[in-house]
């Protein structure tokens, strides 16, 4: 998981925590991913808004869902939501199944400046 914290608190814009995921998200490293977004959010400094771009996923699987499932109830019990960056048509449309399409935000879909190229997100081939 890589973070990110973007904005410019001097200018009052608000800072943006990034997650960013990237290759194959297994189920093993969901606990951590998890505890690594706690303690980030446990500073009230970070007690921001949290993007978690899943641009970079090789695959969406059930794993990566419940990794994106976690991550959101982790960031709701800090009071903030967690807002999807490069969903593939996959995951949404996983997100979709499982119920959990309105839990996450997607960026992109109804909020001004927030939208995605026309071609759609970049994905990273992987092995399918």
């Amino acid at each position: 998981m890589n973070e990110d914290e973007n904005g410019d608190e001097e200018a009052g814009s608000p800072v943006v925590l990034t997650v960013t995921l990237t290759g194959r998200v297994g189920r093993a490293a969901v606990p951590g991913l998890c505890a690594e977004l706690e303690r980030r959010l446990a500073d009230p400094r970070d007690a921001a808004p949290v993007e978690c771009d899943v641009g970079g996923v090789d695959r969406a699987d059930l794993a990566l869902v419940e990794a994106v499932a976690r991550l959101a109830l982790v960031a709701r019990r800090a009071g903030c939501r967690l807002r999807l960056r490069g969903v593939s048509p996959e995951l949404r449309a996983l997100l979709d199944l499982v119920g959990l399409e309105d839990v996450v935000g997607l960026a992109g879909e109804g909020e001004p400046g927030e939208a995605e190229s026309p071609e759609g997100p970049q994905r990273v081939p992987g092995p399918y």
